[in-house]
């Protein structure tokens, strides 16, 4: 099973990062559903599976945040195999590309506002229309764990949601460049299942995640206000990813293998058209 060499793999998000960056705001938005509503399937099948077996959870915690996090890893695999504009995975993409000046700043801030809101617009659609709406997780036990999720995710301080939050994108840019670096699927899922069920078994925070987990859980009765959803925990856990995916991984990488390799990028750019 090959694979790529750390530097390749730099080389490879910069050309990916700049396709990103030029694609019309349009289709970044698309995308950015697209991606929202992979990532919230990964978060209806995390509950169905990890939350609808009360007897393990009571016996064995440990086991039932695993099963909860080994399954949640389908929403990523979705976004990278099938193609889709995910944010946090955004951070970690493009800011190399722009480090190495092959892609601009304004177009970097245009992809994370539009891939954020179309990230938005899909997690709540699966929310409302396909987890609530179907009965798949409407009131009952499962309703009754959506809002508790809900509730514990708002109850977090602003510093534990942000380093919640690094903690978590630094696990979730790794996975995608570590699908970088794979040349085939089967290389891509392994690379992506086990950072990713490794931040939902230890319970870090998603902000695209969370726009699934909060807005189904308040449609389930929780005592959450929208001001708390957006101020108490997705204000400060953007920030965190952010900071865990632009810096820990596409700014430390690009310091180590990027600087001084602009010149490869023009060519790959032009290459690498948008999908």
């Amino acid at each position: 099973m090959p694979f790529k060499s750390p530097k390749a793999i730099v080389e490879t998000a910069c050309t990916a990062g700049c396709s990103k960056a030029e694609l019309p705001a349009a289709k970044q938005l698309v995308l950015g559903f697209l991606a929202g509503a992979f990532i919230a399937f990964g978060g209806l099948l995390a509950i169905i599976v990890g939350k609808g077996s009360p007897a393990l959870n009571a016996a064995n915690p440990g086991l039932g945040k695993f099963v909860f996090g080994g399954v949640f890893p389908v929403g990523l695999m979705l976004v990278i195999i099938a193609g889709a504009e995910l944010f946090t995975g955004n951070t970690g993409v493009i800011t190399p590309a722009c480090l190495t000046g092959s892609a601009k700043w304004r177009n970097l801030l245009r992809n994370w506002v539009f891939v954020y809101v179309g990230n938005f617009i899909g997690s709540v659609f699966v929310a409302l229309f396909l987890a609530y709406l179907t009965g798949t997780v409407n009131g009952g036990d499962l309703g009754a764990q959506a809002a508790a999720i809900a509730e514990g995710k708002v109850s977090l301080n602003w510093g534990t949601a942000i380093l919640r939050g690094i903690g978590c994108n630094w696990l979730v840019c790794l996975a995608v460049w570590m699908a970088l670096a794979a040349d085939d699927i089967a290389g891509k899922i392994l690379a992506i299942w086990f950072p990713i069920m490794a931040f939902v078994t230890l319970g870090w925070e998603h902000s695209i995640a969370n726009m699934f987990f909060i807005p189904l859980g308040m449609l389930n009765g929780a005592n959450v206000t929208i001001g708390q959803f957006l101020f108490s925990n997705l204000l400060p856990v953007t920030i965190g990813n952010i900071i865990g995916g632009a810096v820990f991984v596409g700014g430390i990488y690009w310091w180590i293998y990027g600087r001084g390799e602009k010149q490869a990028q023009p060519q790959a750019q032009t290459a690498a058209k948008p999908r």
